[in-house]
């Protein structure tokens, strides 16, 4: 049984405007895989239906052998909350709060006490190699630290799967890099179902799996031949 089962997906608006028109495709569980297209393709549309942010007009979603329209609200914001992590190209921290804070905000949502948030939190932290930046406030930190501090709060709960919305998208080249190092290294070594959008043909290919979108339809869904592979920038 796959992970994510899409079948003929329409998002449409009153208008008459289609953002997906009949997109169909599976996911496993443990894949890396881009979802790639030009700004206005649909893309983004996509990943807010798989991760429950939005619904499809029309069509069928399973998410782990359950269809959307079988979850109460309150069991969605539970998935949501403890089984996806999301990652922005805007990083939605909260500026003037300090990086364990931040992290730690999903499991104040989750009912978690502060003696363990914090221990979950700190582990968080470390994974994406910004220990000496725990008590730093958001908005002093780089660009990608902020995009690792957006990993780390992703990765709190020990999600299920990642979704990574233009990760690099207001990153330069180098931090970029790390960026890309990091998920691949949550996917290799730690096992993560990783969904990573982007509009760049390199750095969809640092994923297994590429699934082009254009106009809201699905033009293709091949397997990476000769993946890119990012240099080494995290903390060990």
């Amino acid at each position: 049984m796959a992970l994510i089962e899409a079948r003929n997906i329409v998002k449409a608006y009153p208008d008459g405007t289609r953002a997906l028109s009949d997109v169909s495709f599976d996911i496993q569980e443990g894949e890396f895989v881009a979802i790639m297209g030009p700004s206005g393709s649909g893309k983004s549309t996509l990943l807010h239906v798989l991760g429950f942010l939005d619904g499809q007009t029309s069509g069928t979603y399973r998410y782990n052998g359950k269809s959307g329209d079988q979850y109460e609200p309150d069991e969605i914001a539970k998935l949501r909350n403890q089984k996806m992590g999301f990652v922005f190209q805007s990083f939605n921290l909260l500026p003037r709060t300090d990086v364990l804070e931040n992290v730690a905000l999903p499991l104040v949502y989750a009912g978690i006490g502060k003696k363990e948030r914090e221990k979950m939190a700190l582990k968080a932290i470390r994974l994406v190699g910004l220990s000496s930046r725990i008590h730093h406030d958001c908005s002093v930190l780089s660009g990608g630290e902020k995009q690792r501090v957006a990993i780390a709060r992703a990765l709190v709960n020990t999600p299920d799967i990642i979704f990574a919305d233009e990760p690099t998208g207001n990153l330069d080249s180098a931090s970029g890099r790390v960026v890309l190092e990091f998920l691949q290294k949550l996917h290799s070594e730690h096992g993560h179902t990783i969904i990573l959008i982007t509009h760049e043909q390199s750095t969809a290919e640092h994923a297994e799996r590429i699934l082009s979108v254009r106009d809201g339809q699905l033009e293709s869904d091949v397997k990476v031949e000769h993946r890119r592979f990012a240099k080494e920038g995290y903390e060990k």
